[in-house]
């Protein structure tokens, strides 16, 4: 059966692919422990579930408008303001079905063939792919563990040419928890000045699970805003992973050029979750706080544990909830049966050896890494370590 060969042009995420095999495994009967899927654990909050129930006695079962409902809109600027001091207005703001779908509209909206897109490594699996997808060219570049993942100015600077049309970066960074300071982005911006025709996508999704103190957006420095698109959504700062709402906040023209896109795709999103949404963004951020307070306890100990394994290299993640250790000391063991070629061999190892999905490294631009997640419950994760711990220490 032939098909379209546009489909060669990207690959299935990883993330997606281990949660997967885990799946397949614990169908046959094998108890698997889930550290691969960046979920949080908890449920939604109770008075957002309360506000999507509201809505579907209140009738909100029609099409919505392709951009989001303008009081949601509202919504968006509000918290904006709110929590980083941004000022945006509705005409800024476009809502879509998740904030994978929002990356998918801004990167098909600014990048043309051939057009380049710089991406520091390791990112998020899917920018790679969405940028291939639209005929761009991804200009990868490595960053170190030593400045903990995060690029610096003179290498953005020997990275753009003129053919970069796109910049995209998070933080906090999946998968390497990674946080930008404000003087880091300073630093970035002087770069981006020099460079008036390049885009800057800011993925700031994570942005209230941040161990280190305030979320700095680099959209605050004001003669780079037109140019700087801010992604963001609820999925993991409200534990609404399932509702699937991400918004862009960016200049009036990217954003109809997304609705544009929008409007052929997917049309509008969901009009329950849109209501949910409104209350989630505009209420008391209590909940969010406690389920952060609880990922930092869950990291301190996954760092614990990790320190008395041998052979495993990590920065210490300041936001997002992973660890994202170098395992390179590993390629090349043997447990007898079988010899770990890379990062990806390693992770199959852990699936069925010890029972616990993980994802390689190689599918965020780090093939030494692996991304392990501590969005599980800590008894969980406590097991899960146990058993890892005892698989590589097989390994010889």
């Amino acid at each position: 059966m032939q098909l379209s060969s546009r489909l060669n042009l990207f690959n299935e995420p990883e993330t997606l692919k281990m949660a997967k095999l885990g799946r397949e495994l614990r169908a046959k009967g094998f108890d698997v422990i889930d550290l691969s899927l960046g979920e949080p654990d908890f449920d939604t909050p109770e008075h957002i579930k309360e506000a999507a129930k509201k809505a579907i006695d209140d009738n909100y079962s029609h099409y919505t408008p392709v951009a989001g409902y303008p009081d949601l809109r509202e919504a968006v600027c509000f918290k904006l303001k709110r929590d980083n001091n941004l000022d945006y207005k509705p005409e800024n703001i476009i809502v879509s079905t998740g904030a994978k779908q929002s990356l998918a509209n801004v990167v098909l909206a600014t990048v043309s063939k051939g057009d380049e897109v710089v991406i520091p490594t390791p990112y998020w699996v899917t920018y790679s792919e969405i940028v291939k997808l639209g005929e761009g060219v991804c200009k990868l570049v490595s960053t170190s563990v030593e400045n903990k993942y995060k690029i610096t100015p003179a290498q953005l600077e020997a990275a753009i040419t003129d053919k970069t049309r796109l910049f995209i970066f998070s933080s906090p960074c999946n998968p390497s928890g990674s946080v930008y300071s404000k003087a880091e982005l300073e630093g970035l911006a002087e770069v981006f000045r020099k460079f008036p025709n390049v885009f800057i996508l800011s993925d700031e999704i994570y942005e209230y699970i941040n161990f280190v103190g305030k979320h700095e957006s680099i959209a605050q420095f004001e003669d780079l805003k037109d140019r700087v698109i801010v992604l963001n959504g609820l999925s993991k700062g409200f534990a609404m992973t399932g509702y699937r709402l991400g918004y862009v906040a960016a200049h009036p023209d990217v954003v109809k050029a997304c609705e544009k896109l929008q409007g052929q795709f997917t049309s509008g999103t969901n009009s329950i979750t849109q209501r949910a949404a409104i209350v989630a963004l505009t209420s008391d951020l209590r909940p969010t706080e406690i389920m952060v307070e609880e990922f930092a306890r869950r990291k301190k100990r996954v760092l614990e544990i990790i320190a008395a394994i041998p052979g495993l290299e990590l920065a210490e993640p300041d936001g997002a909830f992973y660890v994202f250790p170098i395992v390179s000391s590993y390629f090349g063991k043997s447990d007898g049966n079988e010899t770990i070629k890379d990062a990806d061999d390693l992770c199959m190892y852990i699936l069925n050896n010890a029972h616990v999905s993980t994802v390689t490294g190689r599918a965020f631009g780090e093939p030494t890494c692996i991304r392990i997640s501590f969005a599980n419950s800590m008894e969980k994760i406590e097991e899960g370590w146990k058993r890892i711990s005892a698989a590589l220490a097989k390994l010889k």
